[in-house]
């Protein structure tokens, strides 16, 4: 008897410590914070084809410099009605299809050509459980250092054994000295960011251009989308009766040209036609309902887009861990 009465002691006195170190909280206290996030990739299957986005990382865009055809009052009550200040943090995303013969990259992210807070591309490649030398072909959307600067790493080709395929419009607009040359002084460094990052693909014959709507074969098909660049494409991927539209740079801010469409950037080219094709995307995609995967819209930039009055509203896709 005396014997449970001891252990019986002893186990309320040690839990009455426990519950008081616990509610001190002195044993976590000192606990750094971590302020990194996970690895940014995210899975999900359209048909037989296995989707894969994977972040680049963010960067802040001083979009109230950026986009016009705005009111900039109307513009900075938009941007509070969505809980956001500026500089807007906007994502860089690339998109992985694994087709099951085939893996092919749309986009590489901006590599070093845009900073710090980008260039996360590849760790996170493979933290999705694939290498870089099993990328069979890489697809531009266009040629913009936050799209192709993840060609390279460093000074030696990022994806050794892949074929990089653009529209033929964009490489003769981005890859020509005399463009570069009458260029202004502020957008000289795209044309150089180009030139660095996928000459090294065309000396080593490792790019090949397609002219306009193309089938690239895999249930993959390039749809030209010119107006933010010169050559910009728009790449539909189809399994299985379901479509995903990736869309490359039709938009930027999604808080602000999803209810009003007409709002264009800086980094068009052609905002007039832009503009055009933002609007013939944007009503297609409401119609038919297929899904949407988007360079800038918040990671994992994928989702579904519904007509709203004289807008639209968007959709992101509802989170699955499931196979």
């Amino acid at each position: 008897m005396r014997l449970k009465q001891a252990i019986r002691a002893f186990v309320t006195a040690a839990f009455a410590a426990t519950v008081g170190t616990l509610s001190s909280g002195a044993a976590f206290s000192a606990a750094p914070q971590i302020k990194t996030q996970a690895p940014a990739y995210y899975r999900l299957m359209l048909g037989d084809d296995e989707i894969t986005a994977i972040s680049d990382g963010t960067v802040g865009l001083p979009v109230d410099k950026l986009l016009f055809n705005v009111d900039p009052q109307v513009l900075q009550r938009t941007l509070a009605e969505a809980y956001l200040t500026v500089p807007v943090e906007t994502s860089v995303n690339g998109f992985l299809i694994n087709t099951g013969s085939k893996l092919i990259l749309i986009d590489t992210g901006a590599g070093a050509l845009f900073g710090p807070t980008l260039g996360k591309l590849l760790i996170n490649l493979r933290a999705a459980g694939y290498q870089p030398e099993q990328v069979d072909e890489i697809y531009l959307t266009h040629m913009h250092p936050d799209h192709l600067g993840g060609l390279m790493a460093g000074d030696k080709i990022a994806f050794p054994n892949a074929i990089v395929r653009a529209d033929q419009r964009e490489a003769e607009f981005w890859l020509s000295q005399a463009n570069l040359d009458k260029a202004p002084d502020d957008s000289k460094g795209f044309f150089q960011g180009a030139m660095a990052s996928l000459n090294p693909y065309v000396k080593a014959g490792k790019f090949k251009p397609f002219d306009g709507d193309t089938d690239l074969g895999g249930g993959i098909k390039a749809v030209a989308s010119y107006g933010h660049t010169a050559g910009h494409s728009v790449y539909v991927v189809e399994s299985k009766g379901q479509k995903l539209i990736v869309w490359g740079d039709l938009i930027h801010v999604g808080s602000v040209q999803f209810p009003d469409p007409s709002v264009v950037i800086h980094f068009d080219t052609d905002s007039k036609e832009a503009l055009a094709q933002r609007l013939k995307v944007f009503a297609d995609v409401a119609k038919q309902g297929d899904m949407v995967a988007a360079a800038h819209l918040s990671f994992p930039g994928i989702g579904h887009v519904r007509a709203a009055g004289s807008g639209y509203t968007w959709l992101p896709i509802n989170y699955s861990s499931m196979p």
